[in-house]
């Protein structure tokens, strides 16, 4: 690690983040031409990751300059104006940050890894003071005993369970690498020293800590007449652990503990009711084994979770609406979003909605365009980071004291002007069978004029996954849209967090009832004369790069080409989720349908494949093997290998998401049909 200060990089650093034009960065014209570069979309946030101390004197946030290196940045909360101190790394990439004591800091770092034939990600969490002079792992490191060994240990990153506020030396860290079997240990990290406090088992998992760093919930994974099971355990308030909640996982409705309360006899609990569509959370007491009372159900949308602060003291739930939101129950926090969202003009609109379980119908309000997000606030709630977001706004962070100010820190992509964006709006169209689907439409900016305009159908990856109305951090959405295509983001059945109906449709559909869902979708817009039927393309990544695979076989004439990302095969993921004891039950069963690889030589129009070199999630070989179907069925396809990257955003450089959208431009441009798409 080094430390930069008291350099050029310093005022470089503070004029990104205090959102100046981008000619003071970068040495461009702060005019920017419409549409904006693939670098525009791919290159680093000039700000990310801020958060508060526990005691709100100092913000920390990741920066970047020049767009291909992360640095971490420290103010003082109350200068933010001034010249952050900045922190780099030579060998690794910066990830995240997050504060675990007043002065230190826990950082994600990563970089590659290759030992022999394998080759990975490397991920760490450090533990570093606010002038990065000091550097310890979260847990004390022992070196394995052979090379492959070593790669195997490393493949699980520690997980902070607890900062524990109580305590002003040590945290609760969990040992998740391979010999490290879920060991909870309390760390110093001062000294960098560490004492296991449990030991972890092959029994048992996601183990739970309340505010005081007790574990008090874990899950143990059993078999009950051949029956996967999953029970969550709780400890009593004499300290006793027994068995509450027995769920199967074929059913695939987990009651488990959502979070902990001040009481010690009550804790939140998450799951559904019988027969009911929509997740809840529920209060739970531990003595009576009972349910007492809903603490929040939403009629159309998936419960997420609870918010609580650092004694677990509640402060609201989160719910899977349009994006992912929360109900606050605190009343400063409340009048806290209030304010803030008047101050900077968040608005919301009424949009009618057809719940798609139960066919409800309701007024619901919608984000109008940007929407607000409490990201990190202090033990005391005097300083509070809230970003403002929204799909043709990256975010902007703002800092709210307790005194009602409102401060800008910065912006994430100030050279990105909302003007030359698309507009994204949540939509619903009727698939073929009557299932309702929920869809996220952006339209291109009005410079392009009226449609009907080329259109991309994406699906999002998964599948058991969704998308939402925020800003798209692939950078796929807008930049297609700011060059005058439609793109729409369908929320096919096997979408996670829309309800059970939505999801379990999807069940063992791969390529068939979940493929009408998306092309339906597609015929909806024909029919709103917002796609041009003879400019339709399928572009996916990951599942939605199976999507598009499986778009390029069968016969439906609707779409001119298609892009595959990482797409894989039905019978990988059938591996993949067999090799899990859990999952051979939990999602097994619901994987089948159209193994498109087996059908590569019936494509019916030309493909984009790509994938990337250091893939630990979706096999290259399946792309090879699409590809070979092709060229034995002398069927036109373009490929491309990315050196260096894997399968999650977070394993792509700058470089690679750029060349990834260059590439699929040029695909389209070039290769989807005679004159392009």
């Amino acid at each position: 690690m080094r430390t930069q200060s008291k350099t050029l990089l310093l005022a470089m650093a503070a004029a990104a983040c205090l959102g100046l034009a981008p000619a003071a960065i970068l040495g461009a014209s702060a005019a920017q031409a419409a549409p904006p570069s693939a670098k525009d979309f791919s290159r680093y946030a000039a700000l990310s990751d801020v958060v508060v101390s526990p005691d709100g004197q100092h913000i920390a946030g990741l920066i970047s300059t020049d767009g291909e290196e992360r640095l971490l940045a420290i103010w003082e909360t109350a200068h933010p104006d001034r010249q952050p101190f900045v922190i780099g790394s030579r060998h690794m990439r910066l990830m995240s940050v997050e504060f675990v004591k007043n002065d230190r800091l826990a950082i994600v770092v990563q970089q590659t890894l290759t030992v022999g034939s394998m080759k990975g990600h490397l991920q760490k969490i450090y533990i570093t003071d606010l002038k990065g002079q000091d550097w310890k792992p979260a847990l004390p490191e022992e070196r394995a005993a052979s090379d492959y060994a070593e790669l195997e240990k490393q493949t699980g990153n520690p997980a902070i369970l607890s900062r524990l506020p109580g305590d002003p030396q040590h945290i609760l860290v969990m040992d998740t690498s391979t010999d490290g079997e879920g060991d909870i240990y309390r760390a110093n990290i001062y000294t960098g020293t560490a004492e296991r406090v449990e030991r972890g088992s092959e029994k048992f998992g996601d183990l739970q800590a309340d505010a005081k760093g007790e574990i008090r919930a874990k899950i143990q994974l059993d078999y009950e007449d051949g029956k996967a099971v999953y029970i969550q355990w709780i400890k009593n308030p004499k300290g006793q652990w027994e068995p509450h909640f027995r769920s199967y996982f074929k059913d695939r409705n987990l009651f488990g503990v959502a979070g902990f309360s001040d009481d010690p006899n009550i804790v939140y609990v998450a799951g559904r009711q019988p027969g009911a569509d929509k997740a809840g959370i529920y209060v739970y007491d531990i003595t009576a084994k009972k349910i007492v009372e809903p603490a929040f159900e939403h009629k159309l949308f998936d419960a997420g979770g609870i918010v609580a602060d650092s004694s677990d003291r509640l402060l609201g739930f989160r719910y899977n609406g349009a994006r992912n939101n929360i109900y606050w129950v605190d009343p400063q926090l409340e009048a806290m979003d209030k304010g803030v969202r008047a101050a900077l003009g968040v608005k919301t609109t009424p949009l009618a909605w057809t719940d798609p379980g139960t066919g409800q119908k309701a007024k619901i309000n919608v984000p109008d365009g940007a929407d607000l997000s409490v990201v990190s606030w202090s033990d005391d709630h005097s300083s509070i980071i809230v970003l403002k977001s929204g799909p043709k706004e990256p975010g902007d962070y703002y800092l709210f004291t307790k005194d009602g100010k409102l401060s800008l820190l910065g912006k994430e992509r100030p050279w990105l002007k909302p003007e030359v964006l698309g507009d994204t709006r949540l939509v619903q169209y009727t698939a073929r069978d009557g299932l309702v689907v929920p869809g996220f439409l952006t339209t291109p900016p009005a410079s392009a004029g009226a449609g009907p305009y080329p259109t991309i159908i994406l699906p999002h990856g998964g599948p058991w996954s969704r998308d939402s109305l925020d800003w798209d951090p692939g950078g796929w959405t807008q930049y297609f849209a700011s060059r005058g295509y439609a793109v729409l983001q369908p929320q096919f059945r096997g979408s996670e967090g829309w309800g059970r109906k939505l999801w379990t449709a999807g069940d063992n559909e791969w390529g068939q009832k979940m493929q009408d869902d998306k092309d339906d979708g597609a015929k909806w817009l024909i029919d709103q004369k917002i796609a041009d039927p003879k400019r339709i393309a399928m572009f996916g990544y990951s599942y939605g790069g199976y999507s598009a695979l499986a778009a390029s076989i069968r016969p439906n004439g609707i779409y001119q080409c298609a892009v595959s990302g990482a797409g894989g095969s039905l019978a990988d993921m059938k591996r993949v989720t067999g090799d899990s004891r859990t999952m051979r039950e939990y999602q097994r069963p619901f994987v089948d349908g159209l193994d498109a690889i087996q059908h590569a030589g019936e494509a019916k129009i030309p493909i984009f494949l790509y994938h990337g070199e250091r893939d630990t999630n979706v096999d290259i070989k399946d792309s090879r093997r699409f590809i070979a179907g092709l060229k034995a069925a002398n069927k036109p396809y373009k490929w491309l290998e990315i050196k260096d990257m894997g399968h999650p955003y977070l394993t792509m450089t700058p470089a690679m998401m750029e060349t990834q959208l260059v590439e699929i431009e040029k695909f389209f441009q070039n290769e989807c049909k005679p004159g392009g798409l």
